[in-house]
């Protein structure tokens, strides 16, 4: 049987339940669940912050019920130009995805295609080969260097004239690891400018290494590059959906073409609009959440465990074999880990949660995996 076609009507009194919805529930940890687990179920899977969006942010979600039933375009309008100021652009340079998914859905639309290329490090974030695919267009995946880092020379040297599409996922996820400024900046100077860029910088804020500089610095400078971001990470807005990506007019308006009419709705407007401007928001959830971080780190490294040096809200862990029983393990205590990564089998992901849900992680892990002590001569 296909599927129910919501009426205009529908979807507008579905958005304004759910937004409702969200607004009244207790607690973070409520949200909905995969089938089989309680509503207790620790999430460390998926790089989310678990404190949630801002108080100005919550408050603005709320306020959007009063437009629930109009369509969004003035709020697109005022986010676009609140995104031109914040990067010095024109509103023209800016495009707005349904999260950076979205975004990263209109660069494989816009710029791949059968008999093109999109050249990606391995692993990174699966969802632009995910595009590749459905365009036909060939990857070219080139392996990390072994401090798990972008290899951008051997890149560059892959950059035929066929390469349609570079990614470079800068904090990369999975592994955490940083392009510096210096490597990104002669990156730029030598990859083809017949290849469009892709610098994803989702988890931008968290980084605190001073080598590390963002792909704006290059902005206008660089014709082929087109930068993205979301609000899913530090703004703590996940569930809500809202990305965008800033580059040429040209290339935006390539991207653009292929974007969903009204891609992000009132509130997700309303709320990103009162992030911007909770300036406090930023600093205060790096702070806490790298903090912990850091107490991780400590403790891996006082069980003698390998582990990824990270610049992001998640940590790479070595466990010794393959990590799929091991994320079953976690699950049948209710807790949610990172995914097995297919190029690292041995490497488990684990997002940065609350203080308290971190000392719970390291707890399971030392039963799941103990610590294997040295044998006495």
């Amino acid at each position: 049987m296909a599927p129910r076609t919501l009426s205009r009507r529908e979807f507008h009194r579905a958005l304004g339940a759910a937004v409702g919805a969200a607004l009244v529930a207790p607690r973070l940890a409520e949200a909905r669940l995969p089938a089989g687990l309680p509503e207790n179920t620790v999430q460390l899977n998926s790089n989310e912050n678990p404190y949630g969006p801002s108080r100005k942010a919550l408050s603005a979600m709320t306020r959007s019920q009063r437009i629930a039933a109009r369509y969004p375009d003035a709020l697109e309008a005022q986010m676009s130009e609140a995104i031109a100021r914040l990067h010095g652009v024109e509103p023209e340079n800016v495009v707005l995805g349904c999260g950076s998914g979205e975004v990263l859905r209109m660069a494989g639309m816009a710029f791949l295609g059968p008999g093109k290329k999109v050249l990606v490090a391995e692993p990174t974030f699966e969802a632009v080969l995910s595009y590749a695919r459905v365009t036909s267009a060939e990857p070219i995946p080139v392996p990390l260097t072994a401090d798990f880092r972008h290899d951008l020379p051997r890149m560059a040297a892959a950059c035929s004239d066929c390469v349609g599409l570079i990614y470079v996922c800068n904090p990369n996820n999975p592994t955490g690891t940083i392009v510096t400024r210096d490597e990104l900046g002669e990156f730029i100077a030598r990859v083809s400018p017949s290849a469009l860029l892709l610098v994803d910088e989702a988890y931008h804020h968290f980084v605190e290494d001073s080598r590390y500089a963002s792909a704006f610095d290059w902005l206008g400078k660089a014709p082929n590059l087109i930068v993205v971001r979301t609000f899913s990470k530090i703004y703590g807005m996940a569930g809500m959906r809202l990305g965008y990506a800033v580059g040429s007019r040209e290339h935006i308006a390539a991207m653009r073409r292929h974007a969903t009419w009204n891609n992000a709705n009132a509130a997700v407007l309303e709320a990103g609009l009162a992030s911007l401007n909770d300036t406090e928001h930023v600093a205060r959830h790096r702070k806490r959440m790298n903090d912990t971080r850091r107490w991780l780190v400590k403790e891996l490294e006082s069980d003698g465990r390998r582990y990824i040096p990270s610049e992001t809200n998640f940590v790479m862990i070595e466990v010794g074999g393959d990590v799929q029983p091991i994320i079953g393990e976690f699950r049948k205590r209710n807790m949610l880990v990172g995914r097995k990564f297919p190029s690292m089998p041995n490497w488990l992901r684990v997002s940065i949660g609350s203080s308290k849900e971190m000392q719970l992680f390291m707890k399971y892990l030392r039963e799941i995996v103990p610590v294997k002590k040295p044998q006495a001569a």
